[in-house]
């Protein structure tokens, strides 16, 4: 089945997604702690500031300010009940956006983790997981969200119970995953279990990926594990503008605009077909990663020699693939930068 995230790829061939959403917010006065999601009723001209930065840079989509418009993370600031509510408007903003841009632009409407452990490692059971990813999906589709967009996700438990969530609420949806401790995710996947995973769903996503994690060179390591794997479905890459680096009290990402250029076209040889940034990502780094795309034929997959030279070398030796690295461990998800 079609839907405006196929229509535009398959015309396009290759999207530019946007960049961070902490990072950007932050910078605008958003205190560590408090919710970004207040923000969209509150402060919705900042939202829309955010928005239309991604847009004016070039983007083909962008993420709305929905990612912990979830009942769990919610409680944490006794507004589990405003889930729906904060999610309708974070893709609301994002339609006033999208349908002012003088050309096609999706709004993708941004669904994290609980932050629970899910059943049986943790007390999250896969009915509730499910019913709180409906709401929140659901939510977004009342906003005129495009698609759904699934991010930063670690238990393959979680990625089931929300692509059950998106078919409750009848919304298309992409679905990325987090790998960060020796090409795993923190709790164990490798991006060929991910890939057999995704194509087994009874609700497959649109298109399935990474984002997050740790530096690009990582994230472009795993999407040549997706293109390994050989599924069926169009691969995402949303990697960090480089390493976290605490600076004089704050987070910096020491990823450059020209870095993250080279990454996008980089992304794509991979076998990326949706590119994009998460932490640390600004307007400035997807106007170069725009024009670097626009302006660079597609080639051939780089080695991970090639990847390491060019983007800095990998965290671990091994991607996961190989039995090496971490067996599952507990995590609480994190809110995406």
């Amino acid at each position: 089945m079609t839907n405006p995230f196929t229509e535009m790829l398959g015309e396009k061939g290759t999207l530019l997604a946007d960049g961070a959403t902490g990072t950007n917010l932050f910078n605008m006065g958003l205190m560590a702690g408090d919710p970004p999601e207040f923000w969209n009723v509150d402060q919705p001209k900042n939202i829309i500031a955010l928005y239309r930065g991604a847009v004016e840079a070039g983007s083909d989509l962008f993420l709305t300010n929905s990612f912990g418009a979830n009942a769990a993370r919610l409680k944490l600031h006794s507004a589990e009940k405003r889930a729906h509510e904060l999610s309708r408007v974070a893709a609301e903003l994002g339609r006033e956006v999208a349908d002012t841009a003088g050309r096609k632009v999706l709004v993708a409407g941004s669904v994290g983790p609980t932050g629970e452990i899910m059943e049986p490692v943790g007390t999250l059971s896969h009915a509730l997981a499910v019913e709180m990813f409906h709401e929140t999906a659901d939510g977004l589709k009342s906003g005129g969200t495009d698609i759904g967009w699934l991010e930063t996700i670690s238990a393959p438990e979680e990625y089931r119970a929300a692509a059950e969530g998106f078919a409750l609420a009848g919304l298309p949806w992409c679905g990325t995953m987090s790998f960060d401790t020796a090409g795993r995710t923190m709790m164990g996947v490798t991006s060929e279990a991910m890939v057999q995973m995704v194509h087994e769903l009874d609700n497959r996503p649109t298109a399935y990926g990474a984002n997050c994690g740790t530096g690009a060179s990582d994230l472009l390591r795993t999407v040549l594990g997706f293109a390994a794997a050989k599924g069926e479905l169009p691969i995402i890459a949303k990697g960090n503008a480089g390493i976290p680096k605490y600076v004089e009290g704050h987070i910096h990402y020491d990823g450059t605009p020209e870095l993250m250029a080279r990454y996008a076209v980089m992304a794509r040889n991979c076998g990326a077909s949706v590119i994009g940034g998460c932490c640390g990502t600004m307007p400035e780094h997807l106007v170069h990663m725009r024009a670097a795309l626009d302006s660079t034929p597609k080639g051939e997959a780089p080695s991970l020699e090639e990847i390491a030279s060019i983007l800095g070398p990998f965290s671990s030796e091994s991607d996961g693939t190989d039995g090496e690295g971490p067996t599952r461990a507990p995590r609480r998800g994190r809110r995406r930068g």
